[in-house]
């Protein structure tokens, strides 16, 4: 039998060469992650903040818009975000971060290496170790994860790189104040402050420990620990925080089980351009900023108002401002009940005197112009299929002075009945500075969105009579005690550039005779207006609304003394400004200043002004405006009665017994009610009226500006009296030195009181027939 061959015995390999073999594994696992740590620093694998990212992060801050008196009255943004500092953080919100989302937070450089080892031995069961640098490094620089395993492993290296990064550039505090301002709490609250506003109308350093505890336990999951949405999660989750708290020794048991029996109590106000404050006046600002940030720039590149965290210090009083939409929202209301009680036997409502045709017309273009046919003409729909879907009942939600109310309605029927609605226009200002005070634009921004200060022009009536009488006190030498006739007159045809004879009639189609300048302002005489513009011709007059800032054309015709003519609310209450500011027009100033997010003031606007009348032709100007409150149009200041005898419209009882300068104002068929009202600190102009010219009152006892607009002046100003803050005048118009023109006829607030016989100075019949053109 042959040989049989050995069979191979096994390898003993020893113990060196699996030593050998571990820590050649060990060493390449670790080289390859310290390699892929590194090429992710260098941004191999996507880029990475530089150090002047991380200097200045990016955090897309909400431009606020500020009041004189330091309220914030509304915001531009992107992101509903406004930065904190960590000094304006209460320490118990600090508090239950911490003891919350990272307890070591002032232990680790960035990365907790025990909450991360114990993460990964439980494979993430419960839940990650992110620490509260690693979740801002994400929200600053990385956004979401993906769900994709590569793609997370990456990111998070990243994220761990830059935790590192901010703990070396950035203090714990700062650490801190960064992630409160980057937080999305939903509801369109974006950080801390907007959050602590939104949910409880406060600033951050005004919140209680259980609003803390609330807020600091939306922080894992925004929408699900939502606390509107969801109070009673909500509830439980804030709970677990105050556990946290006493947990971390942050806060006493005894404490923590009395806050758990409290409930959440919102305030809840969310924050959107529709709401608040000084609507139509933001609105207005945000056009004007689109233009000036084209002419101011930074380094040649334009400021963002959504995103640059501007500070917008503007003129407005937030007080005022309340004031002025509360009187306007007071007065509309019932003003607005009488309109629909009168078009109750309209069948045209609420078009007057036009015909089906002329109402069709309006209805039609007013349904071309709507953003519904806008978006359908975007869907490439024919017109007949959008004019059908006007025509088909849909569930909406309208406006009422009651509040909002959900109806089914046509889309055509929707805008025939917001015509029905009366609009206004309010504007208040400083004379001597310029400074509007307060600013509103309309009823409700969300439903009706044109601005009637600054935007609408509309005919002013007798408001515009004050600038014909001030050009014929400058022109002819007269004043206000001079007297004139109020009679049949006629300007004929080729005078004045008059295209055919032209006889103005009174409002009242009567003729008082012999009247003084002050009387016949008062009254709103327009034969008088007329002869006065006669003598003076309408150039001057018209070059003198122009030095007053009126930016409206205004034809050279003797009509404009009865005030045939469409102005603005601002540029009115500028002009009369004049008057009270002694003879110079300041451009009105909304602006005080702006800065940027880091407190540097970048724009501060020059005043503009110029001298437009002497201080005496002013200072008789405002004696002349004084009679309409003393005994004219105006004169329902002072008397218990706000007027018509309805006793809806009782409740002005103003009786103000301090001077004031005014003028009532009315367009033909009471299209237009206006009243310009000043004390010597202030010039508040009021206009009210419909869309539609041809949508009005019937008569003129609830058209005309005495009822329409003069109330909420009053409104207004009795606030103003009872905020002794605003210090709002009730002194007399400052007299110049030397003044010599005669002003004092006969007052109702002087001691003595004569007929009408007497309270005129009689003139010669030359002087008689000069002015009466004959």
């Amino acid at each position: 039998m042959a040989n049989q061959s050995p069979k191979p015995q096994p390898v003993t390999k020893d113990i060196k060469y699996y030593q050998k073999k571990f820590w050649r594994l060990f060493f390449y696992t670790l080289g390859s992650v310290f390699l892929f740590f590194l090429f992710a620093s260098w941004g191999l694998f996507g880029a990475m903040p530089s150090f002047e990212d991380l200097e200045n992060p990016n955090s897309n801050l909400a431009t606020e818009i500020i009041s004189s008196d330091g309220v914030v009255l509304g915001k531009f943004y992107n992101e509903n975000r406004t930065a904190v500092k960590y000094k304006d953080l209460p320490k118990h919100l600090v508090d239950a971060l911490v003891s919350t989302e990272d307890e070591r937070f002032y232990e680790h450089s960035g990365i907790d290496a025990k909450r991360t080892f114990g993460a990964a031995a439980r494979l993430g069961a419960n839940g990650g170790a992110s620490t509260i640098t690693q979740q801002l490094a994400k929200l600053l620089f990385h956004g979401e994860g993906s769900k994709f395993l590569p793609f997370r492993v990456v990111q998070k290296a990243k994220e761990w790189i830059i935790a590192v990064r901010l703990e070396r550039q950035y203090t714990k505090d700062e650490i801190i104040a960064l992630y409160f301002n980057q937080v999305d709490f939903v509801n369109g609250a974006v950080g801390i402050r907007s959050a602590a506003k939104v949910y409880f109308n406060k600033e951050p350093k005004d919140l209680t420990i259980n609003e803390s505890a609330t807020l600091v336990g939306m922080l894992t999951n925004p929408s699900r620990f939502n606390p509107k949405r969801f109070p009673e999660r909500s509830l439980k989750r804030r709970n677990v925080v105050l556990g946290q708290m006493v947990r971390n020794k942050k806060l006493e048991t005894a404490a923590k089980n009395l806050l758990e029996k409290q409930p959440i109590k919102l305030d809840f106000r969310p924050e959107s351009h529709y709401e608040g404050l000084a609507t139509y006046f933001r609105e207005y600002l945000r056009d004007y900023m689109k233009n000036w940030v084209k002419e101011h720039k930074r380094d040649d590149e334009e400021y963002d108002i959504y995103g640059d965290g501007l500070k917008i210090y503007t003129t407005l009083d937030s007080k005022m401002q309340e004031h002025a939409e509360e009187a306007v929202r007071e007065h509309m209301k019932n003003l607005q009940e009488e309109f629909f009680l009168q078009q109750k036997e309209n069948k045209n409502a609420p078009f007057v005197n036009i015909t089906p045709a002329e109402t069709d017309k309006i209805i039609n273009q007013a349904m071309r112009n709507s953003e519904r046919w806008r978006i359908l003409k975007a869907d490439e729909k024919t017109d007949e299929e959008i004019i059908a879907s006007f025509k088909k009942k849909t569930k909406m939600t309208i406006f009422t002075w009651q509040g909002e109310r959900d109806t089914l309605m046509t889309p055509l029927d929707s805008i025939r009945y917001y015509k029905h609605f009366l609009q206004a226009g309010m504007m208040a200002m400083e004379p001597q500075t310029g400074h509007i005070k307060a600013w509103v634009g309309g009823i409700n921004y969300k439903y009706f969105q044109y601005d009637h200060v600054g935007q609408g022009a509309r005919q002013v009536g007798s408001t515009f009579k004050p600038f014909v009488y001030a050009t014929a006190i400058e022109q002819l030498g007269m004043s206000p005690c001079d007297t004139i006739i109020d009679g049949p007159f006629m300007i004929r045809k080729g005078k004045h550039n008059v295209t055919e004879d032209w006889e103005p009639r009174n409002s009242d189609h009567q003729y008082r005779g012999m009247v003084t300048l002050k009387k016949a302002l008062a009254y709103s005489i327009n034969t008088v207006s007329a002869k006065l513009i006669d003598k003076t011709g309408p150039e001057p007059v018209v070059e003198l609304t122009k030095k007053l800032g009126v930016t409206t054309e205004i034809p050279m015709q003797p009509s404009i003394a009865l005030g045939a003519v469409d102005i603005t609310v601002q540029d009115m209450v500028a002009a009369y400004s004049t008057f009270a500011n002694q003879g110079v027009y300041i451009k009105p100033q909304f602006i005080q200043r702006i800065e940027d997010k880091n407190g540097a003031v970048i724009y501060e606007p020059v005043p503009e002004s110029h001298d437009v009348l002497n201080k005496d032709i002013a200072f008789a100007v405002i004696k002349l405006l004084e009679g309409v409150t003393d005994e004219g149009s105006g004169v329902r200041l002072r008397t218990q009665s706000g007027g018509s005898g309805d006793t809806r419209w009782t409740g002005y009882p103003y009786m103000f017994t301090n001077p004031i300068a005014g003028k009532t104002g009315t367009s033909q068929n009471q299209s237009d009610g206006w009243f310009i009202g000043m004390v010597p600190n202030l010039a508040t102009g009021v206009w009210v009226g419909c869309e539609d010219r041809s949508a009005r009152f019937k008569s003129i006892t609830y058209g005309q500006g005495a009822t329409a607009a003069l109330p909420i002046w009053g409104y207004f100003m009795e606030k103003c009296y009872e905020d002794p803050d605003l210090q709002v005048s009730k002194d007399e118009f400052i007299k110049p030195e030397g003044f010599n023109i005669k002003v004092d006829c006969w007052s109702p607030r002087s001691s003595s009181t004569p007929d009408d016989s007497t309270a005129v100075d009689p003139v010669d019949d030359q002087n008689l027939d000069e002015f009466n053109g004959i």
